[in-house]
């Protein structure tokens, strides 16, 4: 069964090009390392809830936007190599957080095992 990581990030609305420029860069940095697809998607139809909700979750702030993504692996053993790797490739290995275009301090992300796959 597959294996999911995704992402949640709070990004400026200002910043959105130079995110996408990241954003490419990141997903041939885990492509190149064995993930099988990563996907970067920003907010469409996405508002905020009376308990929780997108926007709540990274504490959204007047002119950004939330921006999904997800890699998708063969396994959880899987992951962890292509995780390892990336981790270690020059490019994330040297990135600070004053390179990035967003609040990493906002962004969550977390592992998930695929249970419906169709």
């Amino acid at each position: 069964m597959n294996y999911v990581d995704s992402f949640v990030i709070p990004v400026p609305i200002e910043n959105l090009a130079a995110y996408k420029i990241l954003a490419k860069k990141s997903a041939k940095l885990w492509l190149k390392h064995g993930a099988l697809a990563y996907n970067e998607s920003v907010a469409d139809d996405v508002k905020p809830g009376k308990t929780t909700s997108f926007p709540q979750s990274v504490k959204l702030k007047e002119g950004e936007t939330v921006v999904f993504a997800w890699a998708l692996y063969k396994s959880r053993k899987h992951r962890d190599e292509v995780m390892a790797k990336v981790m270690a490739d020059p490019f994330m290995a040297n990135m600070q957080p004053s390179d990035m275009p967003f609040d990493g301090k906002r962004m969550f992300f977390g592992g998930f095992k695929l249970i419906i796959e169709a």
